[in-house]
């Protein structure tokens, strides 16, 4: 409650104060005046200058020594890139991959966060902002953009201009905000598999000082896989989004806006296909293919492009995500000091099938979770002839709890114990064992931070920043697990609290504590680090520009929220409740040309990130007795080249070609989790070490690629144009496994998106569209199913979509 109390005495404060100011031009009426649709390198591009405010001040992107990508809000619409996991065809070094809202991660140049469940015990190394409000949760990287003007994704580490630290980036997105004039526009799509897509968005103003901005975007679709056990398309969508925004503007140099948003997913999601089996190390009899014609059952395709599954478990992915934030910009003599108050909530309930077959093995598997989250941000901007700074304080409390069950089935017994042992022909050992999981996190982030740019001369600069961190976790998780009789399974004896010896304890008791293992950890994490950055920049001349740039940072270290390994005896080894922080050395540079007479634009850049004590997550095959855990792997490396190109010779046509080259891979990882051919037999290794192999879902080359061109036309009366607009994407393979294995790689793939349309000055645009239009057989992700048993299951990409769109602008 004092934390709470904290922040909105900061924010009340801000705006006292602010109440007397007198100086420059408010923040809302900037952010209307200047809506760019691409940056520079999308084919929707139609403006000359692109504003970005990835340095917290208003710049042209070019001007910036930074590695930037930035989209506007139009290109966004065109391509139907409506949330992160679609932005990625326009962004080559952004990687995006979601099994569910939850187990969603989100990186760039291969970094970020670690492949695989999610772990709510370590921090984000790619940071998400909306209008500055940091979301800690990426399960928000799911939801459909809304009412967005442009996105920024900033590449390298992010700590010294922003609230959360970010060792890998940042997308920052900016929304429309209010305006004093009456403006609205609304936006209806159809297509095939049901599609219905509607925005709106209405602005204006309630008095002299005070306007008003509401915004909607509701998304329906049919899902694209058929499970023939509920005769349900899976993997639908069903989005509704609300933003509401109030602007006060009494004087010149003071705007206060008041923002809250809602959004809901309510699909049918999130399931799995059938790819291969591969062998493991398991005995024959205890693999795949024998343990179902054991129970006489077949998967219901082999050919996972057909979209069939059978999942016989609950399906569900309800989501909800919202807050409120309150932002005070006032200038103050030379300079602007802005504060940014929020609290924001995410509610997530889901259910899964976890053995990903139509057997009633794992019959439930639920770990609904609900997170309170405040910011408080205050920052100084300054800018001067000779130098620009930017100070600021952020603080961060989160509150997750999260209270879980698994439960297995009649089928569990056969597939999970040895087929040799006569309990595997009991289903009773099995069927209602039941685990309860309750977890509960609290995480507290305070930070000083600051850039400054020296003008040396008119064409040489000097950008150095810092940051001072403090991070503390508290975490807490406790399984509880019972038989099918409702008895307790457990480790030590319920009366004298001794151990319990193999000997006296009944041999189900030992078969049930190898699925589910009952455990009591009480994680805990506090540190301090300093992070400090070094930029120099050159104007060679006034359209080409040099930068440098050399960061250390550290990701904060974190908690294992998911239960930690045990000893023999059942014993949680307390050693691996925390993981140590990522120790980061990153090294740039690039080049920022303009030419025929700024008509194209160039950028180059080259980088290396050396990260020591890597976060990444180790899984084993069991199906509960540890899912899943965080461990650090020795060091990584990524290194590469990144190259954005983009022409617009008239205004009658544009180009755009985006590409990157990634290395990135584990230098140093000796006792990482092994491979799943190498895994499951009495003499096969404890640990493999994969120093070397490529890190999960980096793909090495990666392309974005559009063009667009119009001619002048009357249609419905209208004067206006006829365009046709290309876009395409390609990316080479990629493991989809942390420890890389012959049965996980994705092979690379290459899409592409059709529009053609009408559109006029005035705001009115109708056209058609087709999304992976050569119907592309590509998967998102491949899984490796429990136990060892081989089963390789995946995600299968979205197949061809078309529709067509109808805008209007008043």
């Amino acid at each position: 409650m004092l934390f709470r109390a904290t922040l909105l005495a900061g924010a009340a404060g801000a705006v006292l104060a602010a109440t007397p100011a007198q100086a420059a031009e408010a923040e809302a009426t900037a952010a209307a005046d200047a809506q760019p649709t691409a940056a520079g390198t999308g084919a929707g591009d139609r403006q000359d200058e692109i504003l970005v405010t990835a340095r917290r001040r208003q710049e042209t992107a070019q001007d910036i020594p930074l590695a930037i990508s930035v989209i506007g809000g139009e290109h966004i619409d065109n391509t139907g890139s409506f949330n992160v996991g679609r932005l990625q065809q326009l962004t080559p070094t952004l990687q995006y991959y979601s099994s569910n809202p939850r187990n969603t991660a989100v990186n760039i140049r291969g970094i970020g966060a670690p492949f695989g469940l999610t772990n709510d015990g370590i921090e984000q190394g790619v940071g998400i902002y909306v209008d500055d409000v940091y979301y800690s949760r990426i399960a928000s990287a799911t939801f459909d953009f809304l009412d967005v003007a442009q996105i920024e994704v900033l590449r390298g580490p992010q700590g010294t201009l922003y609230g959360k630290n970010t060792t890998a980036g940042a997308i920052n997105i900016t929304t429309n905000q209010p305006t004093f004039d009456f403006e609205g526009k609304a936006e209806i799509s159809v297509g095939n598999l049901n599609f219905k897509q509607a925005k709106a968005a209405v602005s204006g103003p309630l008095s002299e000082t005070l306007a008003a901005r509401i915004a909607v975007s509701a998304t329906s679709r049919r899902g694209t896989i058929y499970n023939v056990t509920t005769d349900k398309w899976i993997q639908s969508q069903d989005n509704l989004g609300l933003r509401g925004q109030l602007l006060w503007q009494p004087t010149e140099t003071l705007s206060v806006t008041l923002s809250g948003d809602y959004s809901t997913q309510d699909a049918v999601c999130c399931g799995s296909v059938y790819v291969r089996t591969g062998t493991t190390q398991r005995p024959l009899n205890r693999q795949f293919a024998a343990l179902a014609a054991a129970q006489g059952y077949a998967p219901v395709s082999l050919k996972p492009f057909d979209r069939l599954t059978d999942l016989d478990a609950n399906l569900n992915a309800g989501n909800k995500i919202g807050g409120a934030a309150l932002r005070v910009k006032w200038d103050v003599g030379p300079g602007t000091l802005t504060s940014i108050t929020a609290w924001r909530f995410w509610n997530w309930k889901p259910e899964n099938d976890r053995d990903f077959t139509g057997l009633p093995i794992v019959t439930k598997s639920q770990n609904p979770s609900t997170q309170d989250q405040y910011t408080q941000e205050l920052r100084y901007n300054y800018s001067g002839k000779a130098i620009d700074f930017v100070v600021g304080a952020f603080a961060f409390y989160q509150k997750i709890k999260t209270q879980g069950t698994e439960q297995h089935g009649p089928a569990s017994s056969r597939w999970t114990l040895n087929p040799s042992s006569a309990l595997a022909n009991d289903p009773t050992v099995l069927d209602g064992l039941v685990a309860y999981n309750d977890q509960s996190l609290s995480n507290t982030s305070l930070a000083l931070f600051g850039q400054l740019s020296w003008k040396v001369t008119d064409r040489f600069t000097v950008q150095p920043g810092v940051r001072l961190n403090y991070d503390k976790k508290k975490g807490y998780y406790n399984r509880a697990v019972f038989d099918g009789q409702g008895n307790p399974v457990l480790f030590n004896d319920p009366v004298t609290g001794r151990p319990l010896t193999d000997p006296v304890i009944d041999a189900r008791v030992i078969a049930q504590r190898g699925v589910f293992a009952p455990q009591l950890v009480r994680p805990t994490f506090s540190d301090w680090n300093f992070s400090y950055d070094l930029t120099l920049s050159y104007q060679v001349t006034p359209a080409v520009l040099l930068y440098a740039t050399y960061a250390k940072t550290f990701k904060s270290g974190g908690i294992n929220q998911n239960g930690v390994p045990a000893d023999n005896n059942g014993n949680p080894i307390l050693a691996a409740g925390t993981v140590k922080p990522e120790s980061v050395d990153h090294y740039e540079a690039g080049i920022k040309a303009q030419f025929l007479d700024r008509k194209a634009i160039l950028n180059l850049s080259v980088f290396r990130t050396d990260i020591k004590n890597y976060q990444a997550n180790v899984n084993n095959g069991q199906y509960g007795v540890l899912r899943g855990y965080l461990a650090n792997a020795g060091a990584v490396r990524t290194q590469g080249v990144e190259a954005d190109f983009s022409i617009r010779p008239s205004e009658r046509f544009n180009l755009y070609a985006n590409g990157a080259y990634t290395d990135a891979t584990y230098r140093k990882f000796v006792d990482a989790p092994c491979a799943p051919e190498l895994s499951g037999g009495a003499s096969s290794p404890a640990n493999c070490d994969i120093s070397g192999e490529r890190l999960p879902g980096v793909s090495k080359w990666s392309f974005s690629f559009g063009a667009e061109g119009n001619v002048p036309a009357t249609l419905f009366g209208k004067e206006g144009q006829v365009y046709l607009g290309y876009d395409g994407s390609y990316r080479s393979n990629f493991s989809s496994n942390p420890s890389p294995s012959d049965y996980t790689w994705i092979d690379g793939y290459s899409l592409s998106n059709f529009r053609v349309g009408f559109r006029t000055d005035s705001g009115f645009d109708i056209f058609g569209w087709v999304r992976n239009a050569f119907d592309q057989n590509y998967f998102e992700q491949l899984m490796v199913g429990p136990g060892n048993t081989g089963l390789i299951v995946g995600l299968p990409g979205d197949p061809r979509t078309w529709g067509a769109t109808v805008k209007v602008a008043f």
